[in-house]
């Protein structure tokens, strides 16, 4: 395929290049470093908020409900030049490249007036209420029931790992509404309002100190029938589209998380002396943050060739998409070995140490990262859909 890009993308690039380097000079872009997720949350609200305020947020999706309607290479080119200059993933990640485009293809009107522009702007933060204690993995297996009650769905039961509950304003939940029902059958995806009484939300610390996942509690919640996805009983073909865009769309975008660190990694490189020398001069770092970066190229070429083909076919995401998860959730593993290395016995302080390098950011994130082989569906699970599903093997069984 071609990589080039037309004189009208470029012109679009410099646009949004001078705008992000104007930004960044009067420090409202890359402002919070070392914060605690508070502190992060309410930065990144504020920041997808002026992108959107100066029209680069939803640049491919319909103008109607709040984007641009411009191509999603003018996306893909979004997306590099946010890691170009440093910026933070966009904190409504999950709404911006799962729920909204399945709201756009799946949604009724009414949904798609309702939720659309607060999901550009950040005013509404979104969670993923799929997971439970004994279905992770095995997905169809959830037990959280819905009962039709008139007008309403009353809920029972328990998700966990939802990252940013405690912070969301709606979830998007998978449950099952034909309680006579067995795995796939039967599950409804809809959504919650998150003020609804009856929700217990408790956060749960992870190792490298955060809150980020949290266990949600549901009794007797109750939502409305026309907050439905899709239809009833079709949930489970709901939340397999809503995971392909996870496994594709969002991932393409976490491009921007590993392009950042490895940019500051690189930097890192060069600035920290440890007994009269850098890494960087290192022939092994060397060696080892080409190698890193090379990955990287390759996931940003090969993730813009699946995107721009679905576009020719005019597509959903599809099974593809597991094969740039499976890559960039162990490449980013890799990755973040490096500067663990370069820090040696430093390695071991976190961010409240004072003589931690970097206020403890390599620890940090390097703890974060074990945890994307398993976000989103495990390498396993990975592995599997794509010998099964891309490149037609026969089951294990």
């Amino acid at each position: 395929m071609d990589f080039n890009y037309t004189p009208q993308q470029e012109a679009f690039r410099s646009e949004l290049r001078a705008w992000l380097d104007s930004e960044k000079e009067s420090g409202s872009l890359g402002a919070v470093k070392a914060a605690s997720l508070d502190d992060y949350v309410a930065h990144g609200r504020e920041w997808q908020n002026r992108l959107y305020d100066a029209g680069w947020c939803g640049l491919h999706w319909p103008a109607e409900y709040g984007g641009r309607g411009i191509g999603i290479i003018e996306q893909i080119i979004f997306q590099e030049e946010l890691g170009r200059s440093g910026s933070p993933q966009l904190v409504n990640l999950l709404a911006l490249s799962m729920v909204g485009p399945l709201i756009i293809e799946q949604g009724t009107e009414a949904q798609k007036q309702r939720y659309l522009k607060p999901i550009l702007d950040a005013s509404e933060i979104w969670c993923q209420g799929y997971s439970e204690p004994g279905a992770g993995s095995d997905l169809a297996a959830i037990k959280t029931k819905a009962i039709r009650d008139g007008d309403d769905f009353v809920v029972n039961g328990q998700k966990v790992w939802t990252s940013y509950a405690q912070y969301s304003q709606f979830c998007i939940l998978l449950v099952r509404t034909d309680p006579d029902s067995v795995k796939h059958r039967g599950l409804t995806l809809i959504i919650l309002d998150m003020k609804s009484a009856g929700i217990d939300v408790r956060p749960l610390q992870q190792m490298n100190g955060d809150s980020e996942f949290n266990e949600v509690y549901l009794e007797d919640v109750r939502i409305p029938a026309e907050n439905v996805v899709g239809k009833e009983g079709e949930g489970w073909q709901m939340a397999v589209s809503l995971l392909m865009h996870e496994r594709a769309t969002l991932t393409f975008q976490r491009q921007l998380q590993s392009r950042v660190a490895l940019n500051e990694m690189i930097e890192f490189a060069r600035d920290f002396d440890v007994r009269g020398g850098t890494p960087a001069k290192d022939p092994i770092f060397r060696q080892r943050l080409a190698q890193a970066h090379i990955e990287s190229e390759a996931m940003r070429l090969t993730a813009t060739r699946h995107l721009t083909e679905r576009i020719k076919r005019n597509d959903p995401p599809g099974p593809e998409g597991s094969m740039e998860k499976l890559f960039w959730s162990e490449m980013y593993q890799r990755m973040l070995e490096i500067p663990m290395s370069m820090l040696g016995a430093y390695a071991m302080l976190d961010g409240d140490d004072a003589h931690a390098p970097s206020s403890g950011k390599w620890p940090h994130l390097y703890m974060y990262s074990r945890g994307r082989t398993i976000a989103a569906g495990t390498s396993e699970v990975q592995r599997g859909i794509i010998a099964q599903r891309v490149l037609g093997l026969p089951k294990d069984r």
